[in-house]
């Protein structure tokens, strides 16, 4: 059972991620040194879809029944409020989709290197897009003569919510030349993957050792020690020598299904609440893979969950080449025109561009009268935390 656990809005008994962070987050912040980006998050998380941020109130002018709805906190990383956001994207990413087949491509920083990604999380995260972009862009130069497509999104955890920043990519199979024809590649192979992950390790390491020798990396907690140019030597040669891990798949399904496919990445928080599986004072249980299980502490849940909190304004989902912004009214519509790509046709038999339905005016409930709409004032739940 959860002591002095609020109810949903709804006055259901807790059962999702909401009210994970509805029980336990206040105390959580008043018992934990958080950045002002995780404590800022943990707060909209706590109020999302509360009294605390307002909403409205649809009245029956015959019955008198009511339906309270309340706003959304709309941050990125509240896993409430990914799926609008999702819909929205995957509508806007169809006007750029190409009629050829893609790859996803995902590449994985070494575990040796995730204390000095937790303590410079922009400078790293940065790197990552860079290095990855940079190989597939120069891969499709040497291997095609051609710039391919590429959108980037970066995921920080494991299914357990351990820290693992990788990238996934989704890439074209092909690019388009400069005397502006398609080239395609292979069906089922797009480079070799020991290329990529080689070709990535060197990017990665030039720019992380560039970045120490000009003062911009911290080296604290775990990676403390690192602050010894002897130490930061060795890590540099260990990873060097080692190979690092490069995914690659043909994502199943047309042009259309890509879309979907990514869509299932680009707003993916570190949990949803359909793994949830129990909640207590002494344990949270949610589900990993398979029929396995994980139960943490809820200060234990909570900090891993805070550990993907990205840095401020940081932009989590990149396009590069073909997809950059430079390249969408120009080589964009070139390969688009070349591939015949994205007609409208296509687009309206996609379930994906469907339109929401419109808000239902008369009474689901007495069925004759008609719903007025209220505005609910906003009404903090958790004070802001007061200054250190």
């Amino acid at each position: 059972m959860v002591a002095n656990c609020p109810a949903a809005p709804d006055g259901s008994a807790p059962v999702g991620v909401a009210e994970i962070f509805r029980c336990f987050g206040p105390a959580y912040l008043r018992t934990h040194v958080l950045s002002p980006e995780q404590a800022r998050v943990l707060r909209h998380l706590i109020d999302c879809r509360t009294p605390a941020l307002g909403g409205h109130v649809d009245l029956c002018t015959h019955c008198g029944k009511t339906w309270k709805t309340y706003n959304s906190c709309r941050d990125r990383h509240c896993p409430i409020c990914q799926g609008a956001q999702q819909r929205r994207w995957i509508e806007r990413r169809l006007e750029r989709l190409v009629a050829t087949h893609h790859f996803h491509v995902v590449f994985t920083l070494p575990e040796a290197l995730r204390p000095v990604a937790l303590a410079n999380r922009r400078v790293v995260y940065g790197l990552l897009f860079e290095a990855a972009t940079e190989t597939l862009l120069e891969l499709g130069e040497t291997h095609w003569d051609a710039l391919p497509g590429i959108t980037a999104v970066l995921h920080t955890w494991t299914r357990q919510m351990g820290y693992h920043p990788h990238l996934h990519c989704i890439v074209t199979g092909g690019g388009l030349a400069d005397d502006d024809g398609w080239v395609a590649c292979r069906p089922n192979f797009l480079f070799p993957v020991r290329v990529i992950g080689a070709l990535f390790r060197g990017k990665f390491l030039a720019g992380l050792v560039n970045a120490y020798e000009a003062g911009e990396l911290e080296f604290v907690g775990t990676s403390a020690e690192l602050s010894d140019p002897a130490a930061f030597a060795t890590l540099r040669r260990s990873l060097y020598d080692q190979r690092w891990v490069v995914y690659a798949k043909r994502p199943f399904g047309g042009p259309e299904q890509v879309i979907r496919y990514l869509g299932l990445y680009t707003h993916r928080v570190g949990i949803s609440s359909s793994r949830i599986v129990s909640i207590a004072d002494d344990g949270i249980v949610f589900k990993t893979r398979g029929d396995k299980r994980c139960r943490l502490h809820p200060d234990e849940f909570l900090r891993r969950f805070l550990l993907h909190v990205l840095p401020h304004r940081f932009r989590k989902i990149r396009h590069y080449g073909l997809f950059a912004p430079s390249n969408v009214g120009t080589r964009l519509a070139t390969a688009q025109s070349l591939l015949a790509g994205m007609n409208r046709s296509a687009r309206r038999a996609s379930p994906l561009a469907e339109s929401a339905p419109p808000r239902a005016e008369r009474c689901p409930s007495c069925e004759v009268g008609r719903l007025i709409r209220l505005r609910l004032e906003p009404r903090r739940a958790v004070p802001p935390r007061a200054p250190p």
